[in-house]
């Protein structure tokens, strides 16, 4: 009953403003002056906001301001291209590539575990492979203590960035990052088993550096890059500028790869098989030592170069008048959005386990369709196939997560359903797949697609969406948390595939060779995980596609108040809360475009008046604060100027 009551209500008020109302009580013209400020351009046509129109004009806006921008990009990047051939290059660089320059060096070096495995096993197969010198536990352990090191610095520093500011945490995984790397090329043993613990330990080191990334990259590339006034570009490329920084970690693979291919030329003359213990302790320390001067240079942007990252997160605490940790939003966040923290934590443990299994245990899989395990190079050159997917993956994911017909929500839900449809018919054909010729060809169409899929989806949408759905005082901290659970699936896959060799372990009773069951059973434990993640992703997921973050804080702001049930705003919209908050919680309900106009300009007011009042007695630094945070148009400033002149 309440549902048909507000369906009807929204109905009678886009009625209302497509007859062009006008502000009551106001003086003509005045009112046209805060047209901008409540109804951008952007989300509003005719003064209704862009999800409350009909199906088909919904439909016809969207395309049209999609070509529209579309077209201002393309003319931009095409004027500077002709006033310098390397200016749309450099501004990419120092828009999304500086961001995200962490997720390049912890996909370099992250990743080479799984690409420099099978040529430690083909040289020193005794420690790396029979395990007689080494300690079996230890060797596996190596990837263990990669993901709980991400795990330890995704919770360390995202409650550090939320904490003590972006920019310290930012500073902070740049120097352990780098000391980390630095590890990896000088560490030494006397034996093969110390040097393996030795491997084991500055892995460690360098992936707490790794997991601080998660948090501190993400809320940077929403809150600090563009500035806090752009709330259009905000709106319309929040999405695609957190999906270019995240993107970097693809190229730091391809680069890790590149490299060692490379490397090993220059030193064993070829990429076939006969690699010396030389040529394999220099492409090892080289490829590491390259990551270190990349890091290095990093760490110098962050310095000196990253300084306004932290205004966004000052703001919120100066209009609420925190100081030090907001505790108070944190209990919040735990009660008012905990279905919220629990789709976007579970979620990415669902895309971590076939994602980091995959990576990590790639090789094995690629072996399947390849000659021989000792051909290294032959590896390398098809996992170049894989990074090429999956960077085909990443791009589209950025290109049509702020599409509003598409956006982050739909792109997470097909990509966890498309990854499940994939495994399941690999696990079901495996008997099948699992032959030279046709057979063979066709797994490996399966497996480069899943990897186009997990990239075009789930691991895209859940690192943004684990920061973008949450609050800024708290933001980094339920982002860090996500990001956590992810990588438990991260660590369960690594610790299952080491362990299932049990026959009772199959499903599929078939004469195989353990290799070949040991990836059946990978096949069918991964699929189901896409299904639990499309449920989820139905369910509990929020579509913030279009929602500018400042209305969210807007929205906070009201629930921190213990005010919730007076916001009327968009933040509500059934369009952007997610299927348990309409069905079960009833959120939309408030959702009240007139009532919530009238608010606005109340909030206005009172930040007009306060601002006036406090310019005189402001420092620089709360000048530029106040630029960022409490921007007034000059239309908004001149409506109150006449409306204190009026005497109303």
């Amino acid at each position: 009953m309440q549902d048909n009551q507000h369906e009807e209500r929204l109905r009678a008020l886009r009625g209302a403003t497509e007859r062009d109302i006008t502000f009551q009580g106001l003086p003509t013209g005045q009112e046209d002056l805060l047209s901008d400020a409540l109804y951008p351009e952007d989300i509003y046509k005719d003064k209704t906001y862009w999800a409350d129109l009909s199906t088909s004009k919904r439909a016809k806006w969207v395309y049209e301001q999609h070509q529209s921008e579309a077209r201002r990009e393309l003319s931009a990047v095409w004027n500077m291209f002709k006033a310098d051939p390397l200016a749309p290059l450099g501004q990419y660089l120092h828009n999304y590539a500086v961001t995200g320059v962490g997720f390049f060096t912890e996909g370099y070096v992250l990743f080479s575990v799984g690409n420099i495995l099978p040529l430690l096993e083909v040289v020193w197969p005794n420690c790396w492979k029979k395990h007689t010198i080494c300690d079996k536990t230890m060797v596996q352990a190596i990837s263990y203590m990669e993901i709980l090191g991400i795990i330890a610095g995704q919770i360390l520093v995202g409650f550090i960035g939320d904490w003590v500011g972006r920019r310290w945490g930012l500073i902070q995984d740049a120097t352990i990052m780098l000391t980390g790397t630095i590890l990896l090329v000088a560490m030494w043993g006397e034996t093969l088993s110390g040097w393996t613990v030795m491997y084991g330990v500055s892995l460690f080191w360098f992936s707490v550096g790794v997991g601080g990334e998660y948090p501190m990259t993400s809320v940077t590339a929403m809150e600090g890059v563009h500035g806090q006034a752009s709330t259009k570009h905000d709106r319309l490329h929040r999405g695609r500028s957190v999906a270019l920084a995240f993107l970097m970690q693809g190229w730091g693979q391809l680069a890790n790869q590149l490299v060692l291919i490379l490397v090993m030329l220059i030193f064993n003359h070829s990429i076939n098989p006969g690699y010396g213990h030389t040529a394999t302790q220099a492409t090892f320390r080289i490829s590491f030592a390259i990551a270190a001067l990349f890091l290095l240079y990093f760490l110098y942007l962050r310095v000196y170069h990253l300084k306004g990252v932290d205004h966004f997160l000052k703001a919120s605490r100066q209009k609420t008048n925190v100081t030090g940790y907001d505790v108070k939003s944190l209990k919040l966040v735990t009660n008012h959005y905990w279905h919220r923290l629990l789709a976007t934590s579970v979620c990415w443990f669902c895309n971590d386990f076939p994602f980091y299994g995959n990576q990590i245990f790639r090789n094995v899989f690629l072996q399947i369709v390849t000659s021989s395990s000792s051909e290294v190079g032959e590896l390398w050159l098809y996992n170049l196939i894989n990074i090429g997917c999956e960077l085909a993956g990443y791009y589209l994911a950025a290109l049509l997560m702020d599409h509003k017909h598409y956006g982050r929500k739909r792109m997470q839900a097909v990509g966890f359903i498309m990854s499940f449809i994939l495994f399941i018919i690999a696990a079901g054909a495996f008997p099948i797949l699992n032959k030279k010729g046709p057979g063979g060809k066709a797994f490996e169409f399966i497996y480069f697609f899943s990897s186009f899929w997990i990239q075009f989806g789930p691991n895209s949408t859940t690192f943004l969406l684990a920061g973008e759905v949450y609050p800024a005082p708290v933001r980094a901290t339920a982002h860090g948390f996500s990001a956590a659970v992810g990588k438990l699936g991260a660590l369960a896959a690594t610790v299952l595939y080491n362990y299932i060799g049990s026959r009772t372990k199959f499903w599929v009773s078939t004469a195989l060779y353990p290799l070949n069951r040991v990836a059946d059973f990978r096949i069918q434990v991964v699929s189901w995980f896409g299904l639990i993640g499309f449920i989820l992703t139905i369910v509990f997921i929020p579509d913030t596609t279009g929602l500018d973050l400042r209305e969210q804080e807007r929205y906070w702001y009201y629930v921190k108040d213990g005010r919730a049930q007076d916001y009327h705003g968009v933040a509500i919209h059934p369009r952007h809360i997610s299927l348990f908050e309409r069905v079960v919680l009833k959120r939309h309900l408030n959702y009240n475009p007139e009532l919530d106009r009238n608010a606005k300009i109340d909030e206005l007011r009172d930040l007009y008046h306060k601002v006036e009042g406090n310019k005189a007695a402001e420092s620089d630094d709360e000048k530029t604060l106040r630029k960022d945070s409490e921007f007034i148009p000059d239309d908004v400033s001149r409506y109150f100027e006449l409306e204190k002149a009026n005497g109303q």
